[in-house]
């Protein structure tokens, strides 16, 4: 046991904030103590960490033909076969919980789509927002089926801070080019 600000701690929690620590400077997020944190407050902020960052571990048996078909696949998008695996899981839990949805790459990243309409769940969801939460004219004028929509919604409940990142990203994409186009009128007209 070892004495943290104030709180004790098993050399078991000191290894799993350690680890923490390793994988949040590795990431940017955290580098060192933050300021204004003391005693239990730091405790929280790894807690919090810990149980975002850490899984748990789970074995299972594949045949021989799917572990080479994964480790292809995994070589082709630059990722650990055990990486792919992981997100493959948690897709397909997604998919059977939201049928309507699959997942696509894109220039943005990996995002959740509507099936059949080539629509990634942020569009529909920033259109329905703009709209004033009207699904219907939001399905109208995006031109999908109603139910459609409405299985967006559903996702975004589900996941809604990961939709909003997406729909905060766009918008700041759209800004910066917003400006860029502005200081380029700006300089044809020197």
């Amino acid at each position: 046991m070892s004495n943290h600000g104030g709180a004790h701690l098993s050399s078991t929690s000191e290894a799993a904030i350690s680890e923490v620590l390793v994988i949040l400077a590795c990431t940017g997020q955290f580098v060192g103590r933050m300021p204004g944190l003391h005693g239990r407050d730091w405790l929280l902020v790894l807690r919090h960490a810990t149980m975002n960052y850490m899984s748990q571990p789970l074995s299972i048996r594949l045949n021989d033909a799917t572990i080479t078909r994964l480790g292809a696949r995994a070589r082709r998008v630059h990722l650990p076969p055990r990486t792919l695996a992981q997100r493959y899981v948690e897709e397909g839990l997604r998919m059977d919980e939201h049928p309507l949805i699959r997942f696509a790459d894109g220039p943005s990243g990996r995002r959740a789509r509507l099936v059949g309409t080539g629509k990634d769940v942020w569009e529909v969801i920033a259109v329905v927002r703009d709209n004033g939460g009207d699904t219907a004219e939001s399905a109208r004028y995006l031109e999908i089926p109603l139910g459609l929509a409405q299985a967006a919604i559903a996702y975004y409940g589900a996941y809604t801070a990961e939709i909003d990142q997406q729909i905060e990203a766009n918008e700041q994409e759209t800004a910066e080019a917003q400006a860029a186009y502005l200081a380029g009128q700006a300089a044809l007209r020197r």
